[in-house]
């Protein structure tokens, strides 16, 4: 399987940290957090990780020119920001035609890669997207997803001030190519993977729970917890 590691945002909440520092670089424990993902995926049912890249990406660059993995790793930078999924169209050519993993980079996380991937290979037919979800201790800084008695997904609230559960998106995907077509069918080059394309596949989307480790590192908040907890 391929993987596609979204490494390109600015990491405004996490200024003045990211004034110098690329978000995906932001050391945990004195270890960037593209190294936990490189460590995590390529020893275990990844082959190849494309990376894009936009802010700071000559650090970025260096960072994976050092890496024990870069032999794994392709880069491609954005001039322009193309949002999560324009991200993925235009890497479609990368992608192959295969399921490929997604995800944002400026999370850290613990899981089971196999595991993950057995879980897509055993979906049901009609599922084209299984959606990593965590628990929250900040619903209301998330992405919180509603599940039926089957696991599949039948509504999101993002973002929300009103209290719909704590199992929120992670922002890691294990996507069929199909999804790639619905893209292209949207005729844009910039499209956001969670308000244009999941909503789309409500009742396609299962889940795979994460009950290991897994927080968003969106501010000096978070990035304190996950120096503690880690």
């Amino acid at each position: 399987m391929k993987a596609l590691l979204l490494a390109a945002g600015l990491g405004t909440r996490l200024k003045p940290i990211t004034d110098h520092t690329p978000k995906c670089l932001v050391p945990i424990r004195q270890k960037p957090l593209l190294a936990y993902w490189l460590d995590l995926l390529l020893p275990q049912h990844v082959e190849e990780v494309l990376i894009n890249t936009h802010y700071l990406s000559p650090l970025v660059n260096d960072f994976v020119a050092a890496s024990p993995w870069r032999e794994s790793i392709t880069l491609v930078h954005e001039t322009e920001l193309l949002g999560t999924a324009g991200t993925v169209l235009k890497n479609r050519d990368f992608l192959a035609d295969d399921a490929f993993l997604l995800a944002h980079a400026d999370n850290l996380t613990r899981f089971d890669m196999q595991a993950f991937a057995d879980a897509h290979a055993k979906r049901k037919a009609e599922v084209v997207i299984t959606m990593m979800t965590f628990r929250t201790d900040v619903p209301h800084a998330c992405g919180i997803v509603e599940t039926d008695d089957e696991g599949l997904v039948v509504a999101f609230y993002e973002k929300s001030r009103e209290f719909h559960g704590n199992f929120a998106n992670a922002a890691v995907y294990i996507v069929e190519p199909s999804v790639i077509d619905f893209i292209a069918l949207l005729g844009k080059d910039i499209v956001d993977m969670s308000t244009e394309v999941l909503p789309h596949y409500l009742g396609r989307i299962q889940v795979y729970h994460n009950d290991d480790y897994h927080r968003d590192i969106g501010t000096p908040e978070s990035l304190q917890l996950a120096e503690k907890e880690y």
